[in-house]
């Protein structure tokens, strides 16, 4: 009995020990899982918010992007509204100034009128009196003649010697009118010989250039680069040279568009240099252009200096040197302004040698003629007075000052070498090939102007004369006064300005000519 109860205690501490340890085995094992799972939870959790984190990031990369290309298109938009308003302020007190001027010059027209009217009015009274003291004293010496029946022999001789001085002055002033006309015809004939000599020995390109460059590139691969993500790297590019870049569909090329050549060719070196580099964002575009741009001002300075040296023209200021040599990025009209300054200086040197004058002058004042058309800021004078200006500014000779100011008829001439150097610029200019404008809208802007001058009352003939330059309006001399006339000229100046579109300016001169003819039969 003992044994049974001794053997029913071991068997009940046993599996006791059994429930224990098998209790502590799965609490163990539950903690071991649920660690496990706590562990697992935290590394999902982490791995979320690193993800979250990442996506945030991303949005708001995006987010600022989208705002940086935003405030680009404003800040744009603003700038185009901004200048165009600047423009739009300038026209209107460029308006203003020139509406101010024609009351001014209306206001002493009305002046002059009537002070020509108050000594018109003195001179016909004037002329009144001295008609009746005339009359008066006719009449007097008719009746003093009608009293003296007889002439005595000295008084007889009085009046044959002053019959025969009037007789020999008429004979005298006829002689001298025909010396006049045929020295007028022989001076006419020889200039035309001079300017016909200095022409022939001459000889210059017909060659004209362009307004747009175009860079050839070797697959079309390149354009995507250029263009850059969302079209950053060319508005760059645009913005750092001043230039357009289109890129179309042309295979293997992209344009470069601008009216300043300077601008195209740093554009074109700058495009070449990004190509062959391979690295191209709007950091290094920038890089690029400032030294493409500073090579290409060296370059200036070289050229200007070379052609100064090779024409011969010594001590020039530098900064004219320079601007010589930034005309060879400038044209007219198609024409190169470098090459066409070289040919006007070579044609005054030419026609100043066969006139005696002074070549070397005429040479310096031919090649600085049009030096204000390449000033580096944007002026309203005429290019004439511009350089003009400038010459002044850097202690040029007083006959150079002339012949530039007055190329274009702005300021009288003064000098001889004015003359020598406007004919020069309109041999060079109007040669056949050096400027580039079709015939017919040339013949039909010459037209206009003649049929807009012909329209005016009391015009009879109109010519376009000096390649569009200048007109000249000949008036019906019993149909319109002196005063007319001047009137004429301006109010045929106002229309051209408001109704057609020319290059420079032109000049409207009113001729009216009276003419007295009688016959002795």
């Amino acid at each position: 009995m003992s044994d049974l109860i001794v053997l029913i205690f071991t068997a009940v501490v046993t599996g006791g020990l059994g429930f224990y340890f098998g209790k502590s085995l799965y609490q163990k094992a539950s903690e071991k899982k649920e660690a496990e799972a706590n562990a697992r939870a935290a590394e999902i959790l982490r791995n979320a918010e690193v993800s979250a984190e990442n996506i945030k990031k991303d949005r708001i990369l995006e987010a600022k992007e989208k705002y940086l290309r935003l405030k680009e298109e404003f800040e744009e938009e603003s700038n185009r509204k901004k200048s165009l308003l600047q423009t739009n302020e300038q026209k209107l007190k460029q308006r203003e100034q020139s509406i101010s001027q024609m009351m001014e010059q209306n206001k002493r027209r009305e002046n002059d009128l009537e002070s020509q009217k108050a000594n018109l009015a003195q001179q016909t009274e004037a002329a009144t009196k001295r008609r009746e003291e005339a009359e008066k004293m006719l009449q007097q010496q008719v009746s003093q003649l009608e009293k003296i029946a007889n002439l005595t022999a000295a008084e007889a001789r009085d009046q044959l010697v002053d019959a025969l001085k009037a007789e020999a002055e008429t004979k005298a002033a006829s002689h001298i009118k025909n010396v006049i006309e045929e020295s007028r015809l022989t001076a006419t004939k020889e200039a035309k010989k001079i300017v016909i000599e200095t022409i022939q020995r001459t000889a210059a390109e017909h060659a004209i250039e362009n307004c747009v460059s175009v860079f050839n590139i070797e697959n079309d691969d390149i354009k995507g680069k250029i263009i850059g993500r969302e079209g950053r790297n060319i508005r760059a590019l645009e913005a750092a040279t001043g230039v357009e870049i289109i890129v179309d569909d042309t295979p293997e090329a992209i344009v470069i568009s601008g009216f300043d050549p300077v601008r195209r060719e740093i554009a074109r070196l700058s495009l070449h240099r990004l190509v062959q580099d391979g690295r191209i964002h709007p950091a290094r575009i920038e890089e690029v252009v400032a030294k493409t741009r500073k090579n290409i001002e060296d370059e200036i300075v070289e050229i200007g200096e070379r052609t100064v040296i090779d024409m011969g023209v010594h001590g020039l200021h530098p900064e004219l040197v320079k601007m010589i040599g930034r005309m060879r990025f400038r044209s007219s009209y198609g024409q190169n302004l470098l090459q066409h300054s070289r040919e006007v200086a070579k044609l005054c040197a030419t026609m100043a040698s066969e006139l005696g004058l002074n070549a070397k002058l005429a040479k310096r004042a031919g090649l600085l003629h049009d030096i204000g058309k390449v000033y580096p800021e944007e002026s309203d004078m005429p290019h004439a007075l511009l350089g003009m200006d400038l010459a002044k500014k850097y202690k040029e000779h007083p006959e150079v000052l002339n012949a530039i100011g007055a190329h274009h008829d702005e300021i009288e001439k003064t000098s001889l070498i004015s003359p020598i150097i406007q004919v020069c610029d309109a041999i060079s200019g109007s040669r056949p090939g050096a400027r580039r404008e079709m015939m017919e809208s040339y013949i039909k802007r010459l037209r206009d102007l003649e049929n807009l001058a012909t329209a005016f009352d009391g015009v009879d003939k109109c010519y376009a004369i000096q390649a569009g330059r200048e007109i000249r309006v000949i008036v019906d001399a019993e149909n319109v006064s002196d005063e007319k006339a001047s009137l004429l000229s301006f109010d045929i100046s106002q229309k051209i300005e408001k109704e057609m579109q020319y290059p420079g300016q032109i000049k409207v001169t009113v001729i009216r000519e009276m003419r007295s003819v009688a016959y002795a039969r």
